[in-house]
């Protein structure tokens, strides 16, 4: 199986400014590109070849494992935005998030707080657990949800070139603003 970027449903614009061109350019055009190409270069001649993302993010290890996770996570992450987003989810994740939270603003406390907080570079992750109830976690360097038998519903990325070139060092920043993209029509399917 050759793996390729997704195509974005928005131009790489589209998000200023709150995320930039510039960053678009390198974080979805060079950074996101860069494991998609390492992936294929990776996994030829191994029990990989032919296996779908998802099963490679579950399965593998080392550097198959990190750049399989990366390209899965990066797509879910650039597929939870969109233009004008933000808001508030409704319906069945609106009543999961009140029921698991207390209320959609103890929700976006406790996950900007796990995205803030999260040592190093990595991943905060809404997930959904087997009883239909919410969590959230924290995931290091490519960690990823599905290897402990979650559903991930939302990510934000706290790696740095997620954001040091349009807010430096002020990863708090990067998190409220995170929430003004978010598809909420999206992210509410997964669930």
């Amino acid at each position: 199986m050759n793996f390729e970027l997704p195509k974005l449903p928005y131009a790489l614009d589209a998000l200023e400014p709150v995320i930039s061109k510039q960053t678009m350019e390198f974080h979805y055009g060079k950074h996101h590109q860069a494991y998609v190409n390492n992936l294929n270069n990776l996994v030829k001649g191994t029990e990989f070849e032919n296996a779908d993302l998802e099963t490679i993010v579950k399965k593998s290890e080392g550097g198959i494992f990190n750049n399989g996770a990366q390209v899965w996570n990066h797509t879910f992450y650039f597929m939870s935005f969109k233009p004008n987003g933000g808001g508030q989810p409704v319906g069945a994740l609106a009543e999961a998030i009140n029921a698991s939270f207390g209320s959609f603003d103890k929700f976006k406390e406790e996950f900007s707080a796990a995205a803030a907080t999260l040592f190093g570079s990595g991943w905060a992750w809404l997930v959904k657990k087997e009883d239909g109830s919410l969590a959230i976690v924290k995931e290091s360097n490519a960690g990823n949800p599905l290897r402990d038998g979650l559903t991930p519903i939302l990510t934000c990325d706290v790696w740095e070139h997620a954001y040091y070139l349009d807010k430096q060092n002020l990863r708090p920043k990067y998190i409220e603003e995170f929430f003004s993209l978010l598809d909420w029509d999206v992210i509410s399917a997964r669930y």
